[in-house]
């Protein structure tokens, strides 16, 4: 009979997982209860007690035109769910954890004059995006469960830290994808920042918005920039790069133009650009997705695939940075309440 028990054993573990495994998925939501259910989980969900913070951060919700305060580490779960994918590498999604808290202790310290009255932060790209449980529940279906509790992990797990640069929170600016370099601050907004430097990502090759394709039409290219194109067939010369590898000027028929310029007329995904004429468009190949300066999210799920945690990270991405709690910080935040 001892040879049954093996048997035995797995057959009691199946019946189990036949009744256990309905508890723990979630299937698409058939029916608003159904939804309803879920959504009061993920308000209680795993982890999320456990965030609570003296400090509120109020963001102005952009759809509804309505602000939504809620405290500080839940604002990061929110920013983390929305700003990168569940299923990167936990160090990398800690790393987003430490760089989104970092993003909004900062701005809460300066304050912002351009917000709605009463709002520390909006829920879009302008600052980070952001997303409630609710609005996770809708965006994640039956995957919601587990994502909400392994980003809250990551929360956790970093709870309380920033990363700062001679005692003060940084700017802590973050992008998809980059070229393989990331780019210093000056080459894209006008102040040069120390801890914002120019440093080598080779794991952003294996991102799948490494490279681009965009084919405009001449006219609208002429259009969108005010040129208009040489009889030569040429498009435009680049006359000088950037230390990141990104296209610093670039001159078509005698007018002069920045690669971040030429990026957001164009709307390409990144200003390390090339292109070439062909019949009546122009086709145009970028490399790298975002303005490329700060921590590349692709390149921090890149590290820690390769086993870096998430400070090997943060240091890397962002120069001579230190990691501190933020309790002093936050409670200069209260004062100014």
């Amino acid at each position: 009979m001892t040879h049954l028990k093996p048997v035995l054993i797995v057959f009691s573990i199946f019946i189990c997982i036949i009744f256990i495994v309905p508890t723990l998925l979630v299937l698409p939501f058939s029916s608003d209860k159904e939804k309803t259910n879920l959504n009061e989980k993920l308000e209680a969900g795993p982890g999320i007690s456990e965030l609570a913070d003296s400090v509120e951060v109020a963001v102005y919700r952009s759809g509804k035109e309505v602000i939504e305060k809620l405290p500080l580490e839940q604002y990061v779960v929110g920013v983390l769910a929305g700003e990168m994918p569940a299923d990167f590498e936990k160090e990398a999604l800690k790393a987003q954890a430490l760089a989104a808290r970092t993003f909004i202790v900062n701005k809460m310290m300066s304050g912002d004059s351009s917000l709605p009255k009463g709002a520390d932060v909006t829920d879009t790209i302008n600052d980070q995006v952001f997303k409630n449980p609710s609005e996770l529940a809708s965006l994640w279906g039956a995957d919601a469960e587990w994502k909400l509790e392994k980003i809250s992990e990551a929360v956790l797990e970093t709870k309380g830290q920033v990363l700062t640069y001679n005692g003060k929170p940084i700017f802590a600016a973050f992008f998809s994808t980059s070229n393989g370099y990331t780019e210093n601050s000056e080459a894209y907004w006008q102040n040069e920042i120390p801890y914002l430097r120019s440093v080598k990502s080779p794991w952003d090759e294996k991102s799948p918005v490494f490279t681009d394709q965009k084919i405009v039409p001449i006219t609208e290219f002429e259009q969108k920039l005010g040129v208009k194109l040489p009889e030569d067939g040429t498009v435009g010369t680049i006359t000088l790069r950037t230390e990141g590898k990104r296209v610093a000027n670039v001159d078509i028929n005698g007018t002069s133009f920045t690669g971040r310029e030429i990026r957001d007329k164009l709307g390409l995904k990144s200003s390390d650009f090339s292109w070439y004429l062909k019949d009546s468009h122009i086709v145009i190949s970028t490399k790298g997705y975002g303005h490329g300066v700060g921590m590349s999210q692709y390149g921090a799920n890149g590290m820690a695939k390769e086993g870096k945690d998430y400070k090997e990270i943060v240091t890397h991405y962002y120069k001579g940075v230190e990691i501190t709690t933020s309790e002093k910080l936050l409670q200069k935040v209260t004062a100014q309440r």
